[in-house]
C-alpha cells in the first residue's frame, strides 16, 4: 500500500507509535513513507544495486527492532538517515579490511546515468553530458565516505546543515567543511576531465 495523498499532521508519529507495539501493518506504511529516499541515499554509498537494496533492507530491519529506542527528538528521517550511514561506513570498513569483494572501481555500474532514447537528438551533445554525469559519478563513487554522505544528504537529499549534523552527530561547522572539501572535490575531477586527463 503507497500513500497516494499527502498524509495528515500526526500520521507519521501515529505509525511510528504503532510500529513501537511491533504492529507489521504499521511498519509496512513506516517503510512506504522512507524507503525510496533511503535507497536512493545507500545506491550512492555502495558500489553496486544488490549492495544498495542489501542495505536499504537492514536499514529497515534495525529501525522495526529499534523502534523502541527512537523518542522522536529527531525526524523518523534523520534516524533513518543515520542507520544507513552507520551500516554503509561499516561496509567500506570491511571492504578497506579485504573482508569484502567490493571495491571502488575505475567506473560506475552504467544504472541510469543517461539515456538516449533516439540517436537523432544531437548525439554529440547528449554523449558529452553522458560522459560528464559520468564522470561525476566516477568522483562521488572515489570518495570517501565522510565527504560523500554529506554531499548526498545536502545537494540529493536537501538535508539542511543542521539536519545533516544530527544525522551524522558531528558539529554543523563540520558538515560545512566536508561539503567544502566534497565540492572542491568534484570541482577538480570536472577540471581534469576538461583537460582530457580522464578520458
Amino acid at each position: 500500500m503507497r500513500f497516494g495523498k499527502r498524509a495528515e499532521p500526526g500520521t507519521e508519529a501515529a505509525i511510528i507509535d504503532r510500529c513501537r507495539r511491533q504492529d507489521a501493518e504499521a511498519f509496512d506504511l513506516f517503510v512506504d513513507m522512507f524507503e525510496n529516499r533511503v535507497f536512493g541515499f545507500v545506491r550512492r554509498m555502495t558500489s553496486g544495486v544488490e549492495e544498495a537494496q542489501d542495505v536499504t533492507q537492514e536499514v529497515f530491519i534495525r529501525a522495526f527492532q529499534n523502534m523502541h529506542r527512537f523518542d522522536g527528538r529527531s525526524s523518523a528521517k534523520t534516524w533513518l538517515f543515520r542507520i544507513a550511514y552507520n551500516l554503509c561506513v561499516d561496509r567500506s570498513r570491511r571492504a578497506d579490511r579485504g573482508l569484502n569483494e567490493v571495491g571502488m572501481q575505475a567506473g560506475p555500474d552504467g544504472e541510469d546515468i543517461i539515456e538516449v532514447p533516439d540517436d537523432r537528438w544531437e548525439p554529440e551533445r547528449l554523449t558529452l553530458e553522458g560522459e560528464l554525469a559520468d564522470v561525476l559519478e566516477r568522483a562521488i563513487s572515489n570518495m570517501s565516505p565522510k565527504l560523500k554522505s554529506v554531499l548526498l544528504l545536502h545537494d540529493r537529499e536537501d538535508a539542511s546543515y543542521e539536519e545533516i549534523a544530527e544525522t551524522l552527530n558531528v558539529p554543523v561547522g563540520t558538515v560545512k567543511s566536508r561539503l567544502f572539501l566534497a565540492r572542491n572535490y568534484l570541482q577538480g575531477a570536472l577540471k581534469g576531465y576538461l583537460r582530457g586527463e580522464s578520458r
